[in-house]
């Protein structure tokens, strides 16, 4: 069956999240290669990446340092550079071809209006803080399927994780298009289930032309 919307996650597969990682290593005073590092063990063995915060600063939980950080000046937006170079050009493409375009993924809620900011072609903004259900759970693409108006069977759910879009998003009845970027991605690339992956993709260059073809 055709694909008539794309669901887009949004870190490491729109959005490239080094900036963010590099500010948090500011606050918690930690050299940015240390921090990296404890993302990258914590993601090997399969903990939530809140599970550096709780390494470098036990005493602090993380709502304590978002309050802290926004008193100090900070406030949750994404840059146009924090977009990779191919996101926008992708989702102008889909656009063109008449297929509904939207982004929904596990961010807090004030990513939405973070998104806005950045005038994305897109039909609807999304986020697990709005809905209050996060990925993997299946009620969160069922909000999907909700959000997109269409049957599961005609929507494309893009992500760079297994566990939270491959193996989810498929099961949900959607087509599961992997994309292997961002630290997730790599690791996951190696792992046996990457074959659930409908398709596999490097970049988001050529999606529109990939998902026809997978269509036909």
């Amino acid at each position: 069956m055709p694909v008539r919307a794309v669901c887009f996650d949004v870190g490491e597969t729109l959005i490239d999240e080094t900036r963010h990682w590099l500010e948090w290593a500011a606050f918690l005073g930690v050299p940015a290669l240390t921090l990296f590092t404890a993302l990258g063990v914590t993601m090997d063995r399969g903990e939530s990446h809140r599970r550096v915060f709780e390494i470098f600063r036990p005493d602090l939980d993380l709502p304590t340092a978002l309050r802290l950080r926004a008193e100090a000046g900070w406030r949750y937006a994404f840059e146009e550079g924090d977009l990779y170079p191919d996101a926008r050009p992708c989702l102008t493409a889909l656009r063109e071809r008449g297929l509904k375009v939207l982004i929904a993924g596990n961010q807090p809620v004030a990513a939405e209006a973070a998104l806005a900011a950045l005038d994305l072609p897109v039909d609807a903004v999304a986020t697990s803080g709005g809905w209050g259900v996060s990925k993997p759970d299946p009620r969160f693409f069922a909000n999907v399927v909700e959000l997109a108006g269409v049957p599961a069977a005609e929507i494309a759910y893009v992500g760079d994780r297994l566990d939270n879009d491959v193996l989810p998003a498929r099961a949900a009845g959607m087509t599961a298009v992997f994309v292997r970027r961002g630290p997730w991605g790599w690791m996951h690339a190696q792992k046996p289930e990457i074959e659930a992956a409908h398709l596999r993709v490097e970049r988001l260059d050529g999606l529109a032309d990939a998902l026809a073809a997978l269509g036909r």
